[in-house]
């Protein structure tokens, strides 16, 4: 009887669980019976990568309190632009500066669209209205660019951020993730994702925050590091 493929997809996966990565966490102390197991570990690898060829365009989250979401992101959209594709970047609640990755990226002219379309924590902007209406703003050329197929990446910083903040509908937002091309990603990040985005999220990463400079040492935002 011939296996689902999802199924298939699992047995692959616990075997190669259960090989393991090799290394000194492999228990064969000979070299043949280690070479055994890698040869064998590169089989169920090659099975693995070989099932898993489906291409679609992916819904990424990057989360948590942790130090590293939009840098994450923005790594992405240096490896798409590597690629020759094109990228758009809309900014939510970012904004008053121009980050460092803002200007490395002008380098690659049109093929990357940036726009920081905030005005800063909403500490320092203090209006609640005006910072209501700078998210409608952004969330309306992040529309734009989520329907434009010659658009490979869209970032949309800090709209997690957003939600939160009861700035945009997370049912809008679902809404306009459905308008994208067949191949086109999307990279959300942001504190506080709501549920109902990292259920329909191809993709969650949480950044946990373990240690931070500015809470245990009151180091200052630093550039190269922050912005």
């Amino acid at each position: 009887m011939n296996q689902h493929p999802s199924d298939q997809a699992s047995s692959l996966d616990a075997a190669a669980a259960e090989l393991g990565p090799g290394g000194d966490l492999a228990p064969e102390a000979d070299q043949d019976g280690y070479r055994r197991r890698m040869a064998r570990r590169k089989e169920v690898q090659q099975q693995r990568v070989g099932e898993r060829n489906l291409e679609k365009g992916l819904v990424l989250v990057f989360t948590g309190d942790g130090k590293g979401k939009t840098t994450a992101a923005l790594g992405l959209a240096l490896r798409t632009l590597g690629h020759g594709d094109q990228v758009a970047v809309v900014q939510f609640i970012k904004g008053g500066w121009q980050p460092g990755e803002a200007k490395a990226l002008e380098l690659f002219g049109e093929a990357l669209h940036w726009h920081a379309l905030g005005e800063g924590f909403t500490w320092e902007t203090q209006d609640r209205d005006r910072d209501r209406q700078l998210v409608q703003q952004a969330w309306e050329q992040s529309l734009a660019y989520l329907a434009d197929a010659s658009r490979k990446l869209v970032v949309l910083d800090e709209v997690n951020v957003a939600l939160k903040l009861g700035y945009l509908g997370i049912e809008e937002v679902l809404a306009g993730l459905d308008l994208r091309p067949e191949l086109t990603h999307v990279a959300l990040t942001g504190r506080g994702a709501p549920p109902q985005l990292l259920e329909r999220a191809d993709l969650v990463t949480e950044m946990k925050l373990v240690r931070h400079p500015f809470r245990e040492q009151g180091v200052k935002a630093q550039r190269g590091i922050e912005f």
